[in-house]
Order: structure tokens, then sequence, then C-alpha cells
């Protein structure tokens, strides 16, 4: 495939192994510094305005990125009735160690190294599926449910950060038990003060997207 520099290119991967095909939207600015593949959280899409915001702050920050649906579409309609594979994180994890395969495969991609961006269950995906990855470089959690990656907690590698808002408190309490079992020495919890789940306050995303772009800076290159 060939990738149109400054320009969002819709994608379509074939995940031969599961037999699937997810679609995604890859943005490469030039001189891109890295590439972050992005997982959105429960019930969400690539569609996702708050993740897109994210991205866009991303690319004017020298990242490529790329958004992608983790289920099928005929998942997606299964789930809005039963609410039930957005929770799966064991399926959401190989969807995104898929992508990351076809990224690494790519001679246009995979010079570039790769950061995960993970947003609600998204984030337990994103640190499931970088357990044994040495390609995966950096992990980003907003709002994210670290607490859903289980014992794999303690074999994550890559430097991680997990932002949360101030007002969420369940989740403020939910990432500082992860962070305890989190295996890799780089690791932080961040709070936006102010900020509720969805990160809807003015100013909240623009937050995330500096501590994120920071983050990616420090551990990505």
């Amino acid at each position: 495939m060939e990738i149109r520099k400054d320009t969002e290119t819709e994608i379509v991967m074939e995940l031969s192994d599961e037999k699937v095909s997810l679609v995604g939207d890859l943005y490469v600015p030039e001189n891109a510094q890295g590439l972050i593949l992005f997982a959105h959280g429960s019930g969400s899409s690539r569609q996702s305005p708050r993740n897109r915001f994210v991205a866009q702050y991303l690319n004017r920050g020298m990242y490529a990125t790329l958004l992608f649906d983790l289920l099928t579409r005929s998942e997606e309609a299964a789930d809005l009735v039963s609410a039930n594979l957005r929770f799966d994180i064991d399926l959401l994890s190989s969807r995104l160690s898929g992508v990351t395969d076809w990224v690494v495969n790519n001679s246009e991609l995979n010079q570039y190294g790769i950061g995960y961006f993970g947003a609600s269950t998204g984030a337990a995906a994103s640190l499931v599926a970088s357990v044994g990855r040495k390609e995966v470089k950096a992990i980003v959690s907003r709002g994210g449910r670290a607490d859903m990656a289980g014992s794999l907690l303690r074999e994550v590698a890559a430097p991680t950060l997990l932002i949360v808002g101030g007002e969420d408190h369940p989740i403020i309490d939910l990432n500082n038990r992860a962070l305890n079992e989190l295996g890799t020495q780089a690791k932080e919890v961040r709070i936006v003060e102010g900020a509720t789940h969805l990160f809807e306050e003015p100013g909240a995303l623009d937050e995330v997207a500096r501590m994120a772009v920071d983050w990616f800076i420090r551990y990505l290159h």
C-alpha cells in the first residue's frame, strides 16, 4: 500500500489469522517521528471526537496516527445489543496486536517506533497487546481501565502514562492500583484537575493531548 503523506488515508486491514477486516484512518505527516495506534473505549469507534482531537494534536507534534475500529461492523451491531464485546479484553487486545503486526509488516510504516493510545477498555487492550513487543515503545491511557489487564500488568515493559480526570474518583482508584502492579519502571498517574470521565470540560482534552505528546517525546524516540 502506498502511504500518502500529509493526508488522511482510509485503509482496510485484513487480519488473516482471524479472517476479519478492520477499517482504519491513517495520517502520516511529513517527517513523522513515530506512529501512534489508537485503541478506543467501550461503545466507541475510530470516529470518537475525543480521540480524533488528540490524534490531530499528535499530528501537529509530528506523529503519525492510526485510528481503527476494533470490531467489525457485524460485531459492532451485535455489541450495541449485548454490550459484551466491548469488555472482551482478550478479543480487543488480539485485534490491536493484529494491527500492530500489519504495521510491522508494512515497508512504508515499519520505520516508525510505535506507541499506543488507549481509552477506557482500549487502555487495557493496549497494555495486554504490548506484552512481549519491543516495537511498542510507550503507552498512554486516557480515562482507562488499566485494571482490566489483570495479571498481565506485571509483564508490561513499555513506559506507561495513566491520565485520569480529577473528578473521576472510581477510575483514579483503579488506576492507582494498576500503577502498583505495572511491571515497567517508567510509569505515572497524572490527574487533569476538574475533569470528569469523558474530559468534556473546557481545556481538559488539551491537557490530555499535551501530556500524551510529552510522554511520547520522552519515550518513543
